[in-house]
């Protein structure tokens, strides 16, 4: 049995005021690979993953489920949660993918569509949170290494909040900026108690 490390709730602010910014994956592959083969991945793109203190043996189980990665240690780590279509959060990930479903199904265009078909298809959702207040230039790039390995690995499309979804290239395909439609795109996921 997978080792569960502990979750952190996801909300757009916490209590002390930070406010989150979301990045997304939605990947069609079935599991996610090991979190040693992203840190691998990371390192070989010249980045240096700062991991707190874990068994060596939950870097090479496949079902992790959340993990703080640092890219400067006066910064804090951005947070990379893997919500999948099965299991404890399963509901975090339908209301995910039926959020942004019907959000890119009120599209008329080509990319709106292959878009979708990422969504739907989807088998588990990678997500990072970053703090807003706290992120820097080279935390943006050390998060979009992170993206585009779920991306490139895993099947995915790439969706960022604010924003919209984006190509391989890094192009803005779907442009979601000025959409008025609720915001269903923070999951509310809770430790469990």
């Amino acid at each position: 049995m997978a080792k569960e490390l502990p979750v952190f709730s996801l909300a757009k602010s916490d209590q002390l005021g930070n406010e989150f910014m979301y990045c997304r994956v939605f990947c069609q592959r079935q599991e996610p690979p090991p979190l040693r083969l992203l840190l691998d991945y990371l390192k070989s793109r010249g980045q240096v993953p700062l991991i707190p203190k874990m068994d060596p043996e939950a870097l090479d189980d496949w079902a992790w489920v959340q993990v703080a990665l640092g890219y400067h240690r006066e910064r804090k780590p951005i947070q990379l949660f893997c919500i999948r279509d099965r299991g404890t959060y399963k509901d975090v990930f339908e209301q995910e993918q039926k959020g942004f479903s019907g959000q890119l199904a009120a599209f008329g265009d080509e990319e709106a569509q292959l878009a979708r078909e990422f969504v739907v298809r989807a088998r588990f959702i990678a997500t990072t949170r970053l703090i807003k207040q706290d992120i820097t230039e080279e935390g943006y790039d050390f998060n979009g290494w992170i993206l585009e390995f779920f991306q490139d690995n895993c099947n995915g499309i790439v969706q960022i909040d604010g924003q919209g979804f984006f190509s391989p290239k890094g192009e803005l395909v779907v442009d979601l900026r000025e959409d008025p439609i609720r915001d269903f795109s923070t999951p509310e996921i809770t430790p469990p108690s």
